[in-house]
């Protein structure tokens, strides 16, 4: 940009909220959930709004268990399939798609579009949709590992799943610690990758399981 535009400009940051006022949000949304399950979706939420929408999600749930299960059999399962893990992650957020295009198509049905530009708007809300989950999905990813190091070094009190410290405790040995940190990093970069460029996402998900599984080996 030209610097005479560059010098009218004016940065306006916007930060996630706080831990706090997630749970704040969620004790009133949720209040049927248990202390535990509360403090675990403010703090996946991520102090995202529409992180929280995607977490209370009746769906949701299901989806983050699918994840989680994808999570721990790259350490706990012999014979753990990479591409199978890739494809559970990808249904995940293809499921979100097809909500998101139902969606979509009932807004732009009263809007009298013509039939080319309809079908953008529904394509562009489905792809941005199963985007922002595979990107939500990689972020908790990256926080299960990053717990299990939390926990195999006595600090459950900073773990992210809350409501998962059970399996935590089983899964959190010394032995996996270093795996697990450098797991939580190829989970990162992986999602650093996403962010920026337009990948196959089964292809993605499924060489980040192959280098998860080899830095727990």
């Amino acid at each position: 940009l030209p610097q005479t535009l560059l010098s009218r400009c004016q940065l306006v940051p916007f930060h996630r909220l706080s831990e706090r006022a997630m749970r704040e949000l969620v004790d009133a949304r949720a209040p049927q959930l248990d202390d535990e399950a509360r403090g675990a979706l403010a703090r996946v939420s991520g102090g995202r709004l529409d992180r929280l929408e995607r977490v209370l999600d009746p769906d949701s749930a299901k989806r983050r268990d699918a994840l989680l299960e994808q999570a721990r059999a790259v350490y706990r399962t012999p014979g753990f399939d990479a591409s199978a893990a890739a494809e559970a992650l990808a249904a995940n957020a293809q499921a979100v798609a097809a909500s998101a295009r139902e969606l979509e198509e009932g807004r732009v049905k009263d809007l009298e579009l013509p039939a080319r530009e309809a079908e953008q708007r529904v394509r562009r809300a489905a792809r941005g949709a199963e985007r922002e989950e595979l990107l939500a999905e990689l972020e908790e990813l990256a926080a299960w590992y990053r717990d299990l190091v939390a926990v195999a070094v006595g600090a459950e009190d900073v773990a992210i799943h809350l409501d998962k410290l059970t399996e935590l405790r089983a899964d959190a040995t010394r032995e996996r610690l270093v795996g697990a940190e450098r797991a939580a990093e190829a989970v990162r970069e992986t999602w650093r990758t996403l962010e920026e460029f337009q990948l196959a996402p089964q292809l993605a998900l499924e060489a980040l399981f192959l280098r998860v599984q080899r830095e727990f080996a």
